[in-house]
């Protein structure tokens, strides 16, 4: 039987982008999606896809996986006492972060997705990571806006932006929570594992969401439902799942800002790569 070279390939980037997203997930808390995104953009690209669906696909399936790698990181990090579920999930559900950012995910992913184009898409991406990336880099990590997240209007408001602006890119929401929880009062690891949560209640309705938009769809990479491109999202969730328990035992040993400027570099990359693909 002919091995197809192309599928081995394919095989081995998607295994080696599970790896390090599960890593990065638990590590940083941001649900892998700044490593999945542009690695599965590049794989459906240099595939030859069309333009148009594979930024669309690339973030739907980077949604897809982070349903697995955000479960199995809360996880990881609620065994450190690590995740404040008041935030997420408190009895007074309209007080919740996390209701709300499901409804903007939702709505990003099922409705606003099919008015922009994979040129747009990308260049939405590219711009805000490399915004996300200065703050890792530059950010004072000892900087506080105030001493508790904000309430009222404030949480449906803030809720379904980070949801949404999350959806769009194919993100866990960390990289936006994170640095949220981070400037009104809370640690640096009490962050990072409250935010592996929020990961949850961006990447199920985002999911669906693009299911829905991508429907039918021509142009679509093999084998996907919608948007989610199946074969990436078995391959990537199988093994970042593997690695997210080890990102987040070096989190609560190794110093964070010494990390977060690496990362940050990285996004900072990735970031004007992605820029310069949408613009020339």
């Amino acid at each position: 039987m002919e091995i197809n070279p192309d599928l081995i390939r394919l095989t081995l980037v998607l295994l080696t982008t599970g790896c390090a997203a599960g890593f990065s997930a638990g590590l940083f808390g941001i649900g892998g999606g700044a490593v999945m995104v542009p690695a599965f953009y590049f794989v459906f690209e240099a595939l030859g896809y069309p333009e148009a669906t594979i930024m669309h696909s690339a973030v739907a399936t980077s949604s897809a996986v982070i349903i697995v790698s955000s479960i199995r990181s809360v996880t990881s990090h609620h065994k450190y006492g690590a995740v404040e579920w008041n935030i997420l999930w408190p009895s007074k559900k309209y007080k919740s972060w996390g209701l709300w950012i499901g409804v903007g995910a939702l709505f990003a992913s099922a409705v606003f997705a099919k008015y922009i184009s994979g040129a747009q898409l990308t260049l939405i991406f590219g711009l805000i990571m490399s915004m996300i990336s200065m703050q890792f880099i530059f950010g004072r990590p000892d900087w506080r806006w105030r001493e508790t997240l904000p309430g009222g209007a404030a949480i449906p408001i803030g809720g379904m932006s980070i949801g949404s602006l999350s959806a769009i890119m194919g993100i866990g929401g960390g990289a936006f929570s994170v640095t949220l929880m981070a400037i009104c009062g809370k640690t640096i690891h009490m962050a990072i594992g409250t935010a592996s949560g929020i990961g949850m209640f961006i990447s199920i309705p985002a999911t669906l969401g693009f299911i829905l938009s991508g429907w039918g769809l021509t142009g679509r990479p093999p084998l996907s439902l919608g948007y989610v491109n199946i074969l990436g999202f078995v391959l990537v969730a199988l093994t970042s799942v593997l690695f997210i328990p080890l990102g987040a035992r070096v989190a609560h040993k190794t110093n964070q800002r010494k990390l977060k400027m690496i990362f940050g570099i990285f996004l900072a990359l990735v970031s004007i790569n992605m820029v310069r693909k949408a613009l020339f």
